[in-house]
């Protein structure tokens, strides 16, 4: 019997779904799909729906992930009537507010991000299994080897990029020089959590239901300190890791990480109750710059431009509240105080 078969047997009646957020990933969103839609087949399927949530794609993620076997839910379609907001948080918000929609919710929601490439074959049973089988659990946080490779990363001297031995394991830079050392520093008890903003992450709706949504990137870590910080569910105790072998996507230039970093820092400061400027990040990006006496022959002087995003650090309210009938409308992160 294979561990989906196992874990279907568990389920008792819960209803299990899948979530990929996606934003223009026509490359990788149909082979991921369709890899996992043999969780949803048979009798006793382990997967009851299986959702691409579409952030506003304008490339052809929609009808591939259609075609490969997803329901494609788009965001405004699955929150009706709120304005959208930017962001992978605000995707995943909305997704888990229409999941608890209707006759027959969700109870468990695995989060899978809609880059991935190749990813390991029991990747959602993994994440599903402390869920449906260790009573107390209630969030499941993926790690992964992390190879940097592909664009905007390279290999370095001695690693194997993709290969499972230790070689490949210099990506998740965000992870090990940001987050993890945050961790130390401010919620120490969380220092043990391998990878607290990867993406690949399962829930029940119930603690879902209670925290705040970070709209942009710092959601995943924003998500795993309100869970410590709830002592309804267990605070640390409900948290548990698994192990999802190599993780494979596309590797962003560290300018972008910059702002991936600022959304992240933001996020972790509110929760832990840490004042933040909300001053948005200056990057400064070389820039071929002639100057005024620039001929053939001469050297062309080499320049910077500066680029700054503005910090757009706001929260959605709890889904369960929205759905109860209560406010929908963002507010600026405030420290979480759960329980």
């Amino acid at each position: 019997m294979t561990l989906a078969a196992r874990l279907a047997a568990r389920k008792d009646g819960r209803r299990v779904a899948v979530v990929l957020p996606a934003l223009d990933e026509e490359a990788t969103v149909g082979p991921l799909v369709a890899g996992l839609t043999r969780l949803c087949e048979g009798d006793l399927p382990l997967v009851d729906d299986l959702v691409v949530l579409d952030s506003g794609s304008t490339d052809r993620t929609a009808e591939r992930a259609a075609a490969a076997g997803a329901r494609v839910l788009g965001r405004e379609r699955a929150v009706p009537g709120v304005p959208v907001l930017p962001g992978k948080g605000e995707a995943m918000w909305r997704a888990v507010v229409a999941l608890g929609n209707g006759p027959r919710p969700a109870d468990m929601v695995c989060f899978v991000d809609a880059d991935l490439v190749d990813p390991h074959p029991e990747l959602v049973e993994r994440l599903l299994a402390p869920l449906l089988t260790r009573p107390g659990t209630a969030l499941v946080k993926g790690y992964h080897r992390r190879p940097l490779t592909g664009p905007g990363g390279s290999v370095g001297p001695g690693c194997s990029g993709g290969s499972d031995d230790a070689g490949g394991h210099e990506g998740g830079r965000v992870t090990e020089l940001l987050a993890r050392p945050l961790l130390a520093a401010l919620r120490p008890g969380l220092r043990h959590v391998r990878q607290p903003i990867g993406g690949e992450y399962a829930a029940t709706r119930e603690l879902l239901d209670r925290l705040p949504f970070a709209t942009g990137y710092g959601v995943d870590i924003g998500l795993l300190l309100d869970t410590d910080a709830d002592t309804v569910v267990g605070g640390t105790a409900a948290i548990a890791q698994a192990d999802l072998g190599v993780r494979r996507h596309r590797n962003r230039p560290l300018h972008e990480l910059g702002r991936t970093s600022r959304e992240v820092l933001a996020t972790a400061l509110a929760r832990c109750g840490v004042d933040d400027s909300g001053a948005g990040l200056t990057a400064f990006l070389p820039d071929d710059v002639c100057s005024d006496d620039a001929r053939p022959g001469h050297a062309v002087e080499t320049g910077w431009r500066a680029e700054t995003r503005p910090l757009r650090q706001v929260d959605r309210p709890p889904p369960g509240r929205v759905r109860d009938g209560g406010s929908a409308e963002p507010v600026v992160a405030p420290a979480a105080r759960v329980g």
